[in-house]
C-alpha cells in the first residue's frame, strides 16, 4: 500500500496563490473555506530582511490530533495515509479544528456566496455539493488519485490523478507521490535535501515536507 505526501520546495514558491485558487475552483469552496493556503513570513532587520512563502494545508498526520478528538469517528486516517473527513457523521463540534496545530480546517456555516443576494448558476450547483454544519480541510484530492488508479494512472506523474494543487504550481514547487517508496521523487528530495515537516516535536508525524530555502 502507497503512503502519499507532499514535498513543497520554499525556493521555488513565489506566493503566487494559485494553488489556493485552483483548489477553491476544483472544489467550488465558497467565501471563508479554504483547503490550502500560502502566508509569508519575513525575517530579519531592515534593510537585510528575507522574506519565505509557506504553502499550508491539512498536513495528513499519521498521529493525527484530529482523528483522536473527533467524538463520531467522522475523522479517520486511510490505509494509504490519507486523512479525510465523513461529513454524514460530522456533527460540526470543531473539536478537530481547535486541537489541529496547522489550522487546516474550515467550518461551512452557510451557503452564502460573494454575493449572497444572487447566487450564480455555478455557485447554486457546486454550494450544494457541501453540507452546511460540518468542517472541511484538504483530503490531497483523494478523488482524483482513486480514481486515477482505477485507470491505472499513477499519482504524482499523471496530472489526472495528482492534486490540483500540485499541478496547478506555476514555481513547480509541490511535488506529490508515494513516500514509502524510496525511488518515488518526494523520496528522493526528503533524502537529498533533508526535507523537514513543521512542528516535528509534537510528534503527530506529517506527510508533508518542506525544503528549506538554507
Amino acid at each position: 500500500m502507497s503512503r502519499w505526501g507532499m514535498v513543497i520546495d520554499l525556493r521555488k514558491c513565489v506566493g503566487c496563490q494559485t494553488c489556493t485558487l485552483a483548489c477553491k475552483v476544483a472544489h467550488g469552496l465558497g467565501p471563508g473555506i479554504t483547503r490550502c493556503r500560502v502566508i509569508e513570513q519575513e525575517s530579519g532587520t531592515y534593510p537585510d530582511v528575507t522574506r519565505v512563502n509557506i504553502s499550508l494545508r491539512c498536513m495528513h498526520c499519521a498521529d493525527a490530533e484530529c482523528v483522536k478528538a473527533c467524538p463520531t469517528g467522522a475523522t479517520t486516517v486511510r490505509d494509504d495515509g490519507i486523512v479525510t473527513v465523513n461529513t454524514d457523521e460530522c456533527m460540526g463540534c470543531r473539536y478537530c479544528s481547535l486541537v489541529c496545530p496547522y489550522q487546516a480546517r474550515s467550518f461551512l456555516g452557510s451557503e452564502k456566496g460573494y454575493f449572497p443576494e444572487k447566487l450564480t448558476e455555478w455557485e447554486k450547483k457546486r454550494y450544494a455539493e457541501h453540507q452546511v454544519g460540518t468542517v472541511e480541510k484538504c483530503d490531497f484530492c483523494a478523488d482524483r488519485i482513486d480514481s486515477g488508479l482505477r485507470e491505472g494512472l499513477n499519482p504524482g506523474e499523471d496530472n489526472d490523478a495528482t492534486p490540483v494543487c500540485v499541478t496547478s504550481c506555476i514555481g513547480k514547487a509541490l511535488y506529490f507521490g508515494d513516500m514509502d517508496d524510496p525511488t518515488s521523487e518526494v523520496s528522493m528530495l526528503v533524502k537529498k535535501h533533508s526535507a523537514t515537516v513543521l512542528k516535528e516535536e509534537l510528534g503527530t508525524k506529517p506527510s508533508i515536507y518542506y525544503i528549506s530555502r538554507g
